[in-house]
């Protein structure tokens, strides 16, 4: 379908075509792009079949962005490439531009105002995170404040390629993972570790209880009376801390200062190069939530990257590397307590067990 035949069927309902916003660059060079080539740690040369070049200069962004830093971006866009910019799937801002004479003038314009350019191919792209204590009703973490704290340590691995590959790094506040913590070289996750606190006197004015008992998708919530009054009861062993039912009824609130924290997994990734997707698997059950820098959360990430870097092969992912010493050797190299949390006990875990006598050091 033509461009053209694209833009004369666009409507009033539902999104617009993509194509509308695309610069005239990458119109034009539509599905024709031959290759890319890396001119320097975050900027890229995309050449299409025309000989066409097009310029990309990829930055951090904070991913809770405020008005002011969207008009700077906006600003910058303007002045170096006719306005044309994007934000990647884990919250990079990249630059289009068509004229490598201001691709110099636009990188010091970026750390004039503080903002790293990097993130390609073997280094840390910008780390992709949830709402945090800022918006998400459930969190059991903050996420913004996280991830500037974290990546204040890891700076130099988005601004460098010194990496064996590329590393993802995700963070989500709770277990309903509304981040990409399920396919991240290393992952942060909040952890709630008691049920909901029940408010018996406020329940039955602001909640139905027939709703929130459907809202739990384990079955852990039981209609209850208490004090003569319609509530309800939670079966602590079913319940999965999702937070699920504080969705429907604010009665039912799941924060906890003292006993939330966070967890760290490592070993996701989507990618089909050399090995098949996979998922992440616990390192670290708990860590403590200690804003405004998690102290504990930044060593443990830094020394995972550390150790990573030091022995990993090049282009070798991080769970690749872990597939390859084993997993006695990483938790020897990084030092972390092996604990009872790490045995997978779900009834389907045997189909990923190493079924072999052979132990690998």
């Amino acid at each position: 379908m033509s461009t053209a035949t694209v833009q004369s069927r666009l409507t009033d309902i539902g999104p617009p075509s993509y194509q509308k916003y695309l610069p005239p660059i990458v119109l034009r060079n539509y599905g024709q792009w031959r290759h890319h080539e890396t001119l320097a740690p975050g900027v890229l040369c995309h050449i299409a079949e025309s000989g066409e070049r097009l310029y990309t200069v990829r930055a951090g962004s904070p991913r809770l962005l405020s008005i002011q830093t969207l008009r700077r971006y906006a600003d910058l866009a303007d002045r170096y490439c006719g306005g044309s910019l994007r934000f990647t799937s884990r919250n990079n801002v990249e630059f289009l531009l068509e004229d490598p004479a201001r691709i110099e003038p636009l990188k010091k314009e970026l750390a004039a105002l503080g903002i790293p350019v990097g993130g390609t191919n073997n280094a840390i792209s910008n780390i992709v995170h949830t709402q945090g204590w800022v918006h998400c009703h459930s969190a059991a973490t903050d996420a913004s404040g996280l991830v500037k704290s974290v990546m204040d340590a890891l700076n130099d691995h988005f601004t460098h390629e010194d990496l064996p590959a590329k590393l993802r790094i995700a963070v989500a506040c709770c277990l309903n993972m509304c981040g990409a913590v399920h396919c991240s070289d290393i992952a942060i996750l909040g952890v709630h570790r008691r049920p909901p606190q029940i408010q018996h006197e406020v329940l039955p004015k602001v909640c139905e209880v027939p709703t929130l008992i459907a809202s739990c998708p384990t079955g852990a919530i039981r209609a209850a009376t208490v004090e003569g009054k319609p509530s309800v009861e939670v079966i602590e062993e079913q319940c999965m801390y999702c937070g699920n039912c504080f969705s429907v009824c604010p009665a039912m609130p799941l924060s906890d200062a003292e006993h939330d924290g966070l967890s760290i997994w490592v070993g996701g990734k989507v990618s089909n190069a050399r090995s098949k997707p996979s998922f992440s698997k616990l390192v670290i059950p708990w860590l403590p939530n200690h804003p405004p820098r998690w102290p504990e959360v930044v060593e443990a990430v830094t020394k995972i990257v550390d150790v990573y870097r030091g022995e990993a092969r090049r282009y070798e992912r991080m769970g690749e590397w872990i597939d390859r010493i084993g997993w006695p050797r990483f938790f020897q190299l990084t030092g972390f307590e092996f604990t009872r949390y790490h045995i997978d006990d779900f009834k389907h875990a045997g189909l990923s067990y190493a079924r072999s006598a052979h132990v690998r050091y």
